[in-house]
């Protein structure tokens, strides 16, 4: 039929006359438009880049899709040599007994100040265990399991021990937290104010007060004077009582007003009234005394009835003195 022909003709130059919506793509059934505008048939996007093909995108949705599907699981390396080992890290040990944060106790191990059995650690992520591994900072051992230690300065009337059946006050008067039971090192009597140590450590209190590691105690006395000069001399070398010889191991005058007089005594002796029956017997009776220094640990400025938890490296101090 030729070009002649009216669906020839049609085909050809309708698209070039036709400006309705059949011209434009628009009619129902007709394509529709490229998305975002660009030309259904030439093959590119907006800006000239190349068309992606619908099997394309498909493709590279389903390698995608495949890569990240079955992952493995990445098993991340051990920080640290040894670590399947049992225990605590040496930081964490520290951090909890008090001396610092994680941080401020790696810093102690890089330091070279931390043994652990008596063997200098300079490495991060040691493992230690706290019920059999003996740890130190600066020469001081760390008390690492769940132990207390407090020192209460008791007033006078205070009865030393922690209850008392006949409902004196009483030294677990001045305890609020009754989960752990705690108890006395030694004792003072009644009248006697000062130091006085708390704790569930046994171990520790009984070495305390054991007059083979020899704990020194020192105490202010309020006597009335006038005092001989041998009064010292007299005191450390010796005074007869009736259960055997006590000595002091330092004596000092601290004060003087007229016959007033503050002097200072210090023994490793522990038996009962010692001072007292020492001074009376000496010719100066005590009309005040205080412990002012229980071994290492100074009484210093704690108020009266207060009681304080004891800092790590006094705890360290305390157990240096007995050979823990």
């Amino acid at each position: 039929m030729g070009n002649d022909a009216p669906g020839a003709r049609e085909g050809q130059d309708g698209p070039r006359k036709g400006r309705g919506a059949a011209a434009r793509g628009g009619a129902k059934g007709g394509p529709k438009p490229a998305q975002g505008g660009g030309r259904s048939g030439g093959g590119f996007r907006r800006g000239g880049a190349p068309a992606r093909s619908r099997e394309l995108d498909a493709k590279i949705e389903q390698r995608n899709r495949d890569r990240y599907a079955n992952k493995p699981e990445i098993k991340l390396p051990k920080t640290h040599p040894g670590a399947e080992q049992e225990g605590e890290r040496l930081q964490k040990v520290l951090a909890r007994a008090g001396m610092g944060s994680r941080r401020a106790c790696e810093e102690l191990i890089e330091q070279a100040r931390v043994e652990v059995n008596g063997e200098v650690v300079v490495e991060q992520g040691k493992r230690v265990d706290v019920h059999k591994d003996e740890i130190k900072v600066d020469g001081l051992t760390v008390a690492t399991q769940s132990y207390l230690f407090f020192a209460l300065n008791k007033p006078a009337g205070v009865v030393s021990s922690m209850e008392d059946p006949d409902g004196r006050q009483c030294l677990g008067d001045y305890v609020t937290n009754r989960e752990t039971r705690l108890f006395h090192v030694g004792r003072l009597d009644t009248e006697t104010e000062g130091i006085i140590m708390l704790t569930n450590h046994g171990e520790l209190a009984h070495r305390l007060t054991h007059p083979k590691y020899g704990v020194k105690k020192t105490y202010l006395a309020a006597i009335q004077g006038p005092l001989p000069r041998d009064l010292g001399k007299r005191l450390k070398d010796g005074i007869q009582l009736e259960d055997g010889y006590a000595r002091a191991d330092h004596f000092r005058v601290v004060e003087n007003t007229g016959k007033n007089y503050l002097v200072e005594v210090t023994l490793h002796e522990g038996r009962k009234h010692i001072v007292r029956r020492m001074l009376a017997e000496a010719g100066f009776p005590v009309e005040r005394l205080v412990r002012t220094a229980f071994g290492p640990i100074p009484l210093g400025d704690q108020k009266s009835g207060w009681l304080r938890r004891l800092t790590n490296t006094e705890v360290g101090m305390l157990m240096n003195e007995v050979g823990l």
